[in-house]
């Protein structure tokens, strides 16, 4: 049996949370705003080579002019090489840059968010981390996050 197949055997049937849409328009042209990252790569500073765990719903502040990072994903279905190859495949923070540079948007925030996307139980990231990671950006005066679910 492959490795994915055995995958979608055992967590295929899980139950998934369920979101209502939900959009808010800006309050300022997006050439005004400050934009973060949050991503669900499991990415951590290079050296910190704890593995996430299952269960595991704390998340990873980044600095933006970190580029010390890699993948500290438990999955081993994850396929590394796009991130091994480019940074910005999981975490767009020079695509970021560029654009805040051409005026497209107004800034970037000054820290991004990291969590371990693979997970069995929403529970306590819905109700603990997830808020507590959001209120920090809004504390930091950002505007727009980019979500990147790996």
């Amino acid at each position: 049996m492959s490795a994915d197949s055995f995958l979608r055997e055992a967590v295929g049937g899980l139950p998934s949370p369920k979101f209502e849409p939900h959009a808010t328009p800006l309050s300022k042209p997006l050439s005004e705003a400050k934009v973060a990252i949050v991503t669900t790569a499991g990415l951590k500073h290079r050296g910190d080579v704890e593995l996430w765990q299952p269960g595991d719903d704390s998340y990873t502040v980044i600095p933006s002019d970190a580029r010390d990072l890699q993948l500290a994903h438990f999955s081993p279905n994850f396929d590394r090489s796009g991130i091994a190859a480019d940074l910005n495949v999981v975490y767009p923070i020079d695509r970021l840059h560029e654009m805040a540079d051409a005026g497209i948007i107004g800034s970037v925030a000054d820290r991004h968010l990291s969590f371990m996307g693979a997970q069995f139980d929403f529970a306590s990231i819905i109700q603990d981390s997830a808020p507590r990671a959001a209120q920090e950006l809004i504390d930091d005066g950002v505007d727009v996050v980019i979500f990147t679910p790996v």
